[in-house]
C-alpha cells in the first residue's frame, strides 16, 4: 500500500459512520453542554420497587477529553474563565468548517458533529492525578507496536485488517460508554432484577443482571463482556469481566483485551444528571490501575437506530479503494 492508499483508506473508514447519522437533524438528539451543566440538588427518584430510578435517556457528550487537553498544561481543574477562553480554542482547533491538512479530506464538516462543550475538569481520567493513561506493561507495548506495524503493511488486505469500529460490530468496552464526537447517547432500562442500557453508537446493547449471580464460566468471552451489577447505597455497581480478546485499540473505540476488569459506577445526583464513572483493572496491560469521570445529562428522546453494520458501502469501499490503489502501484512497477 502506498503512503496515498493509507491517507485514503483513512478517510474512508472516518466516512463510514455517517450513515447513522442521516436523521440526525430529526433525531431531537441533546445539544446538551454536559462539561458546563452544574446539577441542581433535589430528591433522586425511586423506582416502584424502591430503588434509585436511572431510567431515562443520557448523554455524556463533551469536548473535554479522556486524556489531558494539551493546551491545559499541569492544570487539573479550571476557572469558568479559563474553561470558556479554552473551550473556544479547542472548539477552532475541531473545526471541520475550514480546509483539511495538505494531502488530508475532511470526511464531513461541522454540521455532522455533537460535541458539547468542556468541563472545568481538563481529562475525563481523574486517577492517576496526571489525566494520563497509564503506561502499557512491556507484554502490552509489545503487543499493541506489533499490531500497529500489521496495520500499516496491511491496511486493507481484506475486512479482517479493519477495526471492530470500522466493522460497525462494536467500540468494545469502555469505550462504548465514552463520549466522542456525536450519537453518544444512552437509554437505561430498569426492572427489578436487571439493568439495560442500549448505546446509540453502533447500536451495543448492554444486559445486566442484579444480584449475587456468579460470572459465567471464564471460557465464554464476549464483545462486551459479563456484567454483573449490585446496589451500594444510591450507587448502582456494575462489574463485568470475561471479555473476548478482539478489541485492543485506542483511539475512536477503546478496548484492552480479554484480561480487563472493569468496575462501574452509576449514581443520580439529581433529576436531570448521573454521576458515572468507571475503573479499569488489568495487571497484564497497564502498570496501575485508572479511573474515568464521565457525568451524563438527562435528555428528551427518543434514540435512534444508528445504522451502521457490517458489509456496510464504507468497508466495500475501503476494500476496492485498497485494491484500486494495488492495481496503481503494480502497473507502475511497484509493490
Amino acid at each position: 500500500m502506498t503512503p496515498g492508499s493509507r491517507t485514503l483508506v483513512g478517510a474512508l473508514s472516518a466516512a463510514l459512520v455517517v450513515f447513522g447519522l442521516v436523521a440526525l437533524p430529526q433525531a431531537g438528539q441533546s445539544q446538551a453542554a454536559v462539561g458546563g451543566s452544574k446539577a441542581k440538588p433535589g430528591p433522586v427518584p425511586k423506582t416502584a420497587w424502591g430503588d434509585p430510578d436511572l431510567e431515562g435517556i443520557w448523554t455524556n457528550t463533551t469536548t473535554t477529553p479522556l486524556e489531558r487537553l494539551r493546551e491545559a498544561g499541569d492544570k487539573a481543574v479550571l476557572s469558568e474563565d479559563e474553561r470558556e477562553a479554552l473551550a473556544r480554542r479547542v472548539q477552532e482547533r475541531l473545526d471541520q468548517d475550514k480546509p483539511g491538512a495538505a494531502g488530508s479530506v475532511v470526511p464531513y464538516n461541522e454540521f455532522w458533529y455533537e460535541r458539547g462543550t468542556l468541563a472545568n475538569r481538563t481529562s475525563l481520567i481523574v486517577d492517576p492525578p496526571d489525566g494520563r493513561i497509564p503506561a502499557l506493561t512491556p507484554e502490552a507495548q509489545k503487543r499493541w507496536d506489533g499490531q500497529i506495524a500489521n496495520r500499516k503493511a496491511h491496511p486493507a488486505d481484506s475486512w479482517l485488517d479493519r477495526s471492530s469500529y470500522d466493522r460497525c460490530i462494536t467500540r468494545g468496552m469502555p469505550g462504548s460508554m465514552l463520549p466522542g464526537f456525536y450519537n453518544h447517547n444512552y437509554q437505561i432500562v430498569q426492572s427489578r432484577g436487571s439493568v439495560a442500557i442500549l448505546v446509540e453508537m453502533i447500536h451495543d446493547m448492554r444486559m445486566i443482571p442484579l444480584g449475587n449471580t456468579p460470572h459465567l464460566n471464564q471460557n465464554v468471552r464476549q464483545w462486551l463482556g459479563d456484567s454483573r451489577g449490585h446496589w451500594e447505597g444510591t450507587t448502582l455497581v456494575v462489574e463485568t469481566t470475561n471479555f473476548n480478546d478482539k478489541v485492543f485499540e485506542r483511539g475512536a473505540a477503546w478496548g484492552f483485551g480479554a484480561n480487563m476488569k472493569l468496575t462501574e459506577r452509576f449514581t443520580r445526583t439529581s433529576a436531570d444528571h448521573l454521576d458515572y464513572q468507571f475503573t479499569i483493572d488489568d495487571p497484564k496491560t497497564f502498570v496501575s490501575a485508572w479511573t474515568v469521570s464521565a457525568p451524563m445529562v438527562k435528555i428528551s428522546g427518543p434514540v435512534l437506530e444508528y445504522a451502521c453494520h457490517e458489509g456496510n458501502h464504507a468497508m466495500v469501499g475501503i476494500l476496492a479503494g485498497a485494491r484500486a490503489d494495488e492495481r496503481k502501484a503494480a502497473a507502475k512497477g511497484g509493490n
